[in-house]
């Protein structure tokens, strides 16, 4: 099990989910996905997409002006 970090700092929706997705794809049972991104909109879709497909939303971090969302398979 290799948890994984998807840097989207500076990336617009929806392309942080997109890219959540494809990772997601390549992850398996257990692992966890960090996303890194600085569009408060994430915080919003990431969710929502993990409602629709199954996934955990494991919890999210908000510093100054980014975001960590964790998304476990």
């Amino acid at each position: 099990m290799t948890d994984q970090v998807l840097d989207m700092r500076l990336k617009l929706c929806p392309l942080p989910v997109i890219k959540t997705q494809q990772a997601i794809a390549s992850m398996g049972p257990g692992e966890v996905l960090t996303v890194i991104c600085t569009d408060p909109g994430a915080t919003h879709d990431i969710p929502a997409w993990c409602r629709v497909h199954g996934h955990e939303l494991v919890s999210i971090e908000t510093t100054d002006d980014e975001f960590y969302i964790r998304v476990a398979c």
